[in-house]
This record gives C-alpha cells, sequence and structure tokens, in this order.
C-alpha cells in the first residue's frame, strides 16, 4: 500500500520578527558574509512577494534594517568571515586564485579578501611560500605529483599538472610539485 506525496508546505509570509527569527537561526547554523545573508533573506522575501503579496520594498527595508544592526552589533563581520575561510581553505590546499573566487561569491569585498589572505599567509614561516604550501597540502590530500605511487608518477604527470592547473595554481608551482620527490612532506 503506498502513501500518497506529502504536500510541500509553503513558506509563510515574511514579517520583521519573522525575517529577524529566519536570519538568526541561518547566523546560528553558518558563517556568512553581509551580502550572502542579505541573499538569503531576499530569497524569502521575493518568495513572499510571489505567494503572498507582501510589499516588496517594505521587505527588503526590512533586511537592510536587519543586516545593518547585526554589523553594527558584530555578528556579522566579513573580515573575520574572510579570514575564517580563508584558513580552512588554504588547509584544503586551494589557491589564492581560488580563493578570492569563493569569496567573491559570498559577497566579500577585495580589500577584506586581500587583507584574510596577508593575514593567514602571514601566519606560515617566514620564507614559505603560501601558494607552494596550498598546492603541496591538495597534492597530499588528492594523492598527485610526489604522493602518488612511484610507478604512476610518470603515467600522471599531466593529469597532476592539469588538476593543479584546475585548483588556480600556475604553470610554475604546479610544475614544482609535480618534480619534486616528496622527501620530508609526509
Amino acid at each position: 500500500m503506498t502513501q500518497p506525496p506529502r504536500q510541500r508546505r509553503q513558506p509563510r509570509p515574511v514579517t520583521p520578527e519573522r525575517l529577524q527569527k529566519a536570519a538568526l537561526a541561518y547566523l546560528e547554523r553558518y558563517a556568512s558574509s553581509a551580502e550572502n545573508l542579505r541573499r538569503v533573506l531576499m530569497r524569502r522575501v521575493a518568495a513572499s512577494a510571489r505567494l503572498h503579496g507582501t510589499d516588496a520594498r517594505e521587505a527588503t527595508d526590512w533586511v537592510e534594517d536587519l543586516v545593518a544592526r547585526y554589523l553594527a552589533a558584530g555578528l556579522l563581520d566579513d573580515r573575520a568571515f574572510a579570514e575564517a575561510r580563508v584558513r580552512t581553505l588554504r588547509g584544503r590546499g586551494e589557491s589564492a586564485r581560488l580563493i578570492r573566487a569563493r569569496l567573491a561569491q559570498k559577497g566579500v569585498a577585495e580589500d577584506d579578501v586581500a587583507a584574510a589572505l596577508a593575514a593567514v599567509d602571514g601566519d606560515l614561516d617566514q620564507g614559505s611560500d603560501p601558494e607552494w604550501a596550498a598546492a603541496l597540502a591538495l597534492a597530499r590530500r588528492r594523492r598527485l605529483g610526489p604522493f602518488r605511487a612511484a610507478g604512476d608518477r610518470d603515467a600522471h604527470r599531466e593529469r597532476d599538472l592539469a588538476a593543479l592547473a584546475r585548483a588556480g595554481f600556475s604553470y610554475d608551482t604546479a610544475r614544482r610539485v609535480v618534480e619534486s620527490d616528496g622527501a620530508g612532506f609526509e
């Protein structure tokens, strides 16, 4: 015996209180930039306007007020968000180019991204190249270049170079990683 499909619940009309509740619930669950939170809330506003006839201009003002309040209160801090994201992404082995693109998608200003990259990359040992360290982290995680089985390295050289290039690393950095001997990395 099959059950009838469940009806999808329609979202309720937005009010300032519901938007605030939604914003706090989102911020409890996810770190966010101010622009990203604005986009999330505006999707709710758009759905409410479409389904319930909510005045979109008035609701947009509510969203802007919420974002401004949260920025003033410190709940939203684009620079801190960017720095935390850069730490995570660098640890996973992502290039500065890819990090800049990901943070731009989240609405983080370029100067905040540059400051976050400088802060995180400045924490490395003096003389260390952050791109080199990130490329090695990616190679280790994906078992590329020196982290591949010894007999497979030559056969997969071009593939490994391509994988590092797609990850946003320069050819020189990718080549250095793929041609390195892997000594002292593990």
